[in-house]
């Protein structure tokens, strides 16, 4: 009976029941495309390329591992977690040894892949795809064959793929310049390969096997090897036999070997696609966590608004006999039939939201493109399950007030709103008020971005919910200081402070959506100018070089510095990885340690770095202190390629922002990255910018800057880092602000009666529109200050933990910006309902049944 009276009330209130359709149906889309994406990382495909026709794969470990034994209760718990490294690890070459005797085994293919970028004289020949040199000798792997020529004999030959042959117009016999991981070198071009299916998203080079190894840089090490098996032999069962033959065996460094088949190739192949399923998981979840908690803040609000509006019928229910319990069940019963329809429709749409936002993620370069986006049924039906869920949850808190008192208050309540909310939603109001403060304490303590991040938005939200709660409260505090002014501003102010004094409730419940909206935009907008415009102040701080060497393509070659360097001048090149100590991962450098005094000073509070060997350390105070570290401790940690080393502290620095947590030896750190090119290259010399240039006009694409220069070059790389963030919670923005204008139209259009009642006691329609702006604009005026002061907490919390200083970096006219757009969202809502409102006749309103 319930059920079948609450589809008769939501087919007979559609309009009333259309704004928290529309909620939840952009929640539920929200939800989707985060769980898409979230569902990628977890489960996406890395489909093969250069292994297509190897059918089992052998490589090393990309991972660091870390088991933990606890013995509590007589019962012991083994814990076991593995991270990925930030660069390739290689196999000893003798292995393949080994693999032969494995019974299946046909044939087994070394395989060396390394940088190999061909270069034009504008630059790269091909930007959108990586390019790989590779020993000919392993080109059976994919297959590639010869279409034209021959294949490379000498170290200067060289062989490319059909696809590059046709984008550079080359032919066999013309000459093509590579920059690999030694100096730029031209090679003759022998011959033209084409793959036996297509390969999508990288550049294939193919070198002598001497001169492979040699850009290798790796002796007596491969990357991987390609196992063939017999005829007749399964590759599942040769993959069983190669796992059973290499069990225990280590690569030098300690990585155990690992063997691929199938699908499980393609992470081999495409190490950067592996790693990013991490951060699409880490992505997907933040966005999802933030999007459930502001659709949850704003689904609340919308159905506490329609509830509000309903309230004499429901009150009426009351008095002829309807029990609480049959109220809460009504409500959460239309709650159900709304959150069904609006679900589906949200789930639906967001499946291609949820492609765009892949779509577009690769095109910035934050996920590669060899990560296949994944979509199955669990995203839409956990949006689906979740707008349920948060549909009857939001109607049952809605519900309460009126289901618990009396009829006859209900009654009294119907006709005059309550002059102070009930001391339950004070009291909650009050306790997220504090856990917001707590967290934007918690906040100022954090110093690492992926701790600090989810719990920036989530202050956000927090806050935002208090005001939520304490909305009546604040409207009524703000009618008292701003209703001297708008008394003395003619009829249509003193309207409006009178509707901002008797409904204040109803003017809450526009206040929230509108400050969610301005707090959460000028967080995501200046998170991250906070944190960069620190760093780069650092680095401008602590680099003392005259020059800075960069280059547009993979780096600046070590022959470069070398002819830079002379009697009188210094050269430091800087070549940047990522280390982990334990599980737990650090930003870190190599810097020649030859003068390095002359060229760097990152603020050496503890220590000296001119005791900077391959052997030792610097690190920054952060990591000191995390690390409990200082000059004389050993460090152990695991570079970037998965070998161990346990160098010593010999120095600790202040601008760890700006230049990383570690600094090692250069040599040290560019015999363990996949890119041993220079990142830059600081120069302290009397020679002028163009006697450098001449010096290094044999290097293509290098150029020298002055230190203000490449900190530009620095701030550009950094907005393009930023946009990934942008629009990674613009969805979330656009989300918030179509709940403000959702939440203003439907409190405009349920005062159509109030309007023709100002109309027939003399009212003109200028003057209720001019009632109706005032309104939008004192609440505009009370979320702009609420919403203000919540990103202001929250970004100086966020400044203080992150750089130590109390300077979020606002800019005015973004901050202009922001409040402009909420206020012409909040006068457009407003206005166009009250047009609409206002065209039909006040007598025809004023009788019509209630």
């Amino acid at each position: 009976m319930m059920l079948r009276y609450a589809l008769r009330t939501v087919r007979a209130r559609k309009g009333g029941f259309l704004g928290a359709f529309f909620a939840l149906m952009c929640a539920a889309a929200l939800i989707t495309a985060c769980g898409t994406l979230l569902e990628t990382g977890l489960r996406g495909t890395i489909a093969t390329e250069r292994y297509a026709a190897t059918p089992v794969v052998v490589s090393a470990d990309q991972n660091v591992h870390q088991t933990t034994v606890k013995h509590k209760k007589g019962k012991t718990k083994v814990k076991h977690k593995a991270k990925p490294i930030a660069e390739r690890a290689w196999l000893p070459g003798d292995l393949a040894t080994e693999l032969r005797k494995v019974p299946g085994v046909r044939e087994v293919i070394p395989e060396l892949t390394f940088l190999a970028e061909p270069l034009a004289p504008g630059g790269a020949v091909d930007k959108d795809r990586p390019a790989y040199g590779h020993a000919w000798d392993s080109a059976a792997l994919t297959p590639y064959t010869l279409t034209t020529g021959t294949a490379p004999k000498a170290d200067g030959d060289l062989v490319i793929d059909r696809r590059l042959a046709e984008r550079a117009h080359l032919e066999p016999g013309d000459r093509l310049t590579v920059q690999s991981t030694q100096s730029p070198r031209t090679y003759r071009v022998t011959g033209i390969a084409a793959p036996a299916q297509e390969v999508r998203h990288q550049t294939a080079l193919f070198f002598s096997t001497a001169e492979a190894r040699r850009l290798a840089a790796h002796p007596g090490q491969v990357t991987a090897f390609g196992v063939l098996p017999t005829k007749g032999t399964d590759a599942a069962v040769l993959k069983r036999s190669v796992s059973s033959a290499l069990h225990g065996t280590r690569a030098p460094h300690g990585t155990t070997a690992q063997v691929s088949a199938g699908d499980g190739r393609g992470p081999v192949e495409f190490l950067d696609a592996a790693a990013a399923r991490t951060k699409l998981v880490s992505m997907g979840g933040a966005m999802g966590g933030t999007s459930l908690l502001v659709a949850v803040l704003v689904v609340v609000g919308t159905f506490a608004l329609s509830v509000q509006q309903r309230h004499r019928e429901l009150a009426l229910l009351r008095a002829i006999a309807a029990t609480p319990g049959q109220i809460r069940a009504l409500l959460g019963r239309e709650a159900l039939i709304v959150g069904a329809a609006a679900g589906t429709a949200g789930a639906l749409a967001g499946l291609p939201m949820g492609s765009w936002l892949h779509g577009r993620f690769v095109a910035m370069g934050a996920v590669p493109a060899t990560l296949q986006h994944t979509v199955s049924v669990f995203p839409p039906f956990a949006a689906l399950a979740a707008t349920l869920l948060g549909a009857w949850a939001a109607a049952r808190i809605s519900s309460r007030r009126i289901a618990r008192i009396r009829p006859a208050e209900a009654l009294a309540e119907a006709r005059a709103e309550r002059t102070r909310p009930a001391w339950g939603r004070i009291l909650a109001g009050l306790a997220l008020l504090a856990g917001g403060v707590v967290l934007v304490a918690v906040l100022s303590v954090l110093r690492t971005e992926p701790a600090s991040t989810p719990v920036t938005f989530l202050a956000v939200v927090v806050l935002a919910s208090s005001v939520a709660l304490l909305g009546p409260l604040l409207v009524r505090a703000a009618v008292a200081v701003l209703g001297g002014p708008l008394a003395l501003t003619g009829p249509s102010s003193r309207l409006a402070r009178a509707n901002l004094r008797g409904h204040a409730a109803r003017m809450a419940s526009v206040v929230t959506p509108l400050t969610l909206l301005i707090g959460m935009t000028c967080t995501v907008l200046f998170v991250q100018p906070t944190l960069g415009n620190a760093a780069r102040a650092q680095a401008r701080e602590g680099i003392r070089a005259d020059w800075v060497v960069a280059a547009q393509g993979p780096g600046v070659p070590a022959e470069a510095a070398r002819r830079l360097r002379t009697q009188h001048d210094t050269v430091t090149e800087v070549v940047r990885t990522t280390v982990r100590v334990g599980l737990d991962k650090y930003a870190a450098q190599g810097v020649t340690p030859g003068g390095l005094t002359r060229t760097w000073d990152p603020d050496v509070t503890a220590g000296s770095l001119t005791k900077l060997t391959e052997d030792t350390v610097a690190v920054s105070e952060l990591a000191a202190d995390q690390l409990h570290l200082k000059p004389g401790s050993p460090l152990k940690l695991t570079l970037g390629d998965g070998t161990p080393a346990t160098p010593t502290v010999v120095a600790v620095y202040a601008k760890g922002l700006g230049f990383g947590d570690l600094t090692f030896a250069h040599d040290l750190v560019a015999r363990h990255v996949d890119d041993p090119l220079a990142t830059s290259v600081l120069v302290s010399t009397a020679r002028t910018q163009t006697q450098l240039a001449t010096t290094l006009r044999e290097f293509p694409g290098i150029h020298v800057l002055a230190p203000a220069a490449a900190d530009s070059i620095q701030a550009a790389r950094q907005q393009s880092n930023a946009e990934v963030n942008y629009l990674a919670m613009g969805l979330v923005l656009a989300f918030t602000a179509i709940a403000v204008v959702n939440t203003l139209a439907m409190s405009v259009s349920e005062r159509v009666r109030e309007f023709a009642l100002l109309r027939l006691a003399g009212a003109t329609r200028r003057q209720v529109l001019g009632m109706l702006r005032t309104e939008a604009l004192s609440v505009l005026l009370l979320a702009t200050a609420l919403g203000s002061g919540i990103a202001l907490a929250v970004l100086t919390a966020f400044s203080v933990g992150m750089t130590g200083e109390a300077a979020p970096a606002v800019t005015p006219l973004v901050y202009v910006a922001v409040v402009a757009l909420a206020g012409l969202l909040a006068l457009v809502a407003t206005a166009l309902p009250g047009r609409v409102a206002l065209r039909v006749r006040p007598v025809t309103v004023a009788t019509a049944k209630d």
